[in-house]
């Protein structure tokens, strides 16, 4: 068994990754950090938690992090994440936005002067089905990127770069937990926002897998979770039959028959991702769609699977892929 420890496990991202190691027949939890909730037993997370039996209580992420655990799943924000001291020899896998990206991109994009741009070198993009992780230290891509890439990494050579367009849908758990105005019931609710219009930090994200910028317009729905992003662009290739190619032996990814679009409702609660692709009749455009649960193979799912990969384990373990829900 792999000794594990979670960073920031009260969060939305914490919870859902709690829930699939709890569920890996390969990980052994030995520490949960939460600042917040430091002292209290597992259980104020959710009663469920209950009928996992005994489970180690929650302790300040720093405790967290020196409980010497073999991998480390950090879900803390781009703040602590980027200042932690994570222990030589373990695996870490950081959902934050704090190193996926060049140092110098972060005033720009992300507001803040990044504090160690000389430790980013030593970290890894990993999005499974595109860049393994070669690391220990392992950057989870960002839940847009992830649906925007699998949907259009594979057309990249074969698409013009300036007629990409994405329109991009998430539901309010993509913002995090932290109470915003934007993410409040009475904004939220019987409502449509776009938000981030030409400014999302996604976009430079998208762009060092591409090798373009796609013109990126985000909306929130008023959903609790579930992301969908639709991908307008010129090419003369046979978009269908390249995204097929791809992703014929892939557990996560499914490009759906011609004439089926992909649902929200379909990959909700799982780790898998729906792909549809259309020709619009009237432009002869290419419309390449792809649905995604934002805090599975978006955030928690993708965590577990680019730990896998590096422990040299079967990736889909401790996955939600299987079954049908109503």
């Amino acid at each position: 068994m792999i000794s594990t420890a979670i960073l920031g496990v009260a969060g939305y991202t914490g919870q859902e990754t709690l829930d699939r190691v709890l569920n890996h027949p390969e990980l052994e939890l030995v520490a949960l950090g939460s600042d917040s909730q430091a002292g209290s037993a597992a259980e104020v997370l959710d009663p469920r938690l209950r009928r996992n039996g005994k489970l180690p209580g929650l302790v300040a992420n720093a405790e967290a992090l020196a409980a010497g655990a073999e991998l480390i799943l950090s879900c803390l924000p781009n703040e602590r994440a980027a200042v932690a001291d994570f222990p030589e020899g373990a695996a870490v896998v950081d959902v934050s936005g704090v190193h996926r990206l060049d140092p110098a991109l972060y005033p720009e994009w992300y507001g803040f002067e990044h504090p160690r741009p000389e430790a980013q070198a030593a970290w890894c993009y990993a999005l499974p089905e595109l860049q393994p992780p070669t690391t220990r230290l392992i950057a989870n891509p960002g839940c847009y990127v992830t649906a925007v890439l699998l949907a259009l990494a594979p057309l990249k050579d074969v698409v013009d770069p300036k007629t990409v367009v994405v329109d991009g849908k998430s539901g309010v758990t993509g913002a995090g937990g932290t109470p915003t105005e934007r993410t409040m019931a009475g904004t939220v609710l019987d409502n449509v926002s776009p938000y981030k219009v030409g400014r999302h930090q996604h976009v430079p994200e998208m762009a060092q897998v591409l090798g373009f910028a796609p013109t990126f317009v985000p909306h929130v729905l008023p959903l609790k979770r579930g992301l969908i992003c639709t991908c307008v662009v010129d090419t003369d290739a046979d978009a269908r039959g390249l995204l097929e190619a791809f992703y014929a032996d892939s557990p996560v990814v499914s490009v759906l028959p011609e004439g089926q679009a992909p649902e929200i409702a379909r990959v909700l609660l799982t780790d898998a991702v729906e792909i549809g692709v259309f020709r619009d009749r009237a432009t002869g455009r290419t419309i390449v769609i792809a649905a995604e649960d934002n805090l599975g193979k978006g955030a928690a799912g993708q965590m577990i699977q680019n730990a896998n990969l590096w422990l040299g384990l079967d990736q889909t373990l401790g996955l939600r892929l299987h079954g049908v829900t109503v």
